[in-house]
């Protein structure tokens, strides 16, 4: 199946009300639409354990993939994560999560 879309709320000087997180989806994953100005704020909404979000890299090198960033979230805590150069994690970042108890907000600054 397609990755799960996560929407990209704008931040503007006027101001932006808190967008709606998006339920993680280890099933089929994320994709957010990159421009190299992207944030995201991932939030472990689980009391008991540590959850894990993996940000891969669309890149080859000499044909080979290149290993992809994971990064575990206490319980209870949020990360913010970003910016992504489009370079390196390309136009459609990939965001993997373990458990649906991670949620996802991402802000274009």
């Amino acid at each position: 199946m397609p990755r799960t879309n996560v929407s990209v709320a704008q931040i503007t000087r006027a101001g932006i009300a808190p967008p709606d997180e998006t339920n993680g989806d280890s099933a089929n994953n994320h994709v957010v639409s990159n421009n190299g100005r992207v944030v995201l704020l991932i939030r472990n909404s689980g009391t008991t354990v540590a959850r894990t979000v993996t940000f891969r890299f669309p890149v080859l090198i000499d044909g080979q993939s290149v290993i992809p960033k994971a990064v575990s979230i206490p319980t209870s805590a949020s990360r913010y994560f970003g910016p992504f150069p489009v370079d390196t994690y390309g136009a459609r970042l990939q965001v993997d999560v373990d458990n649906a108890e991670l949620k996802l907000t991402a802000f274009g600054i």
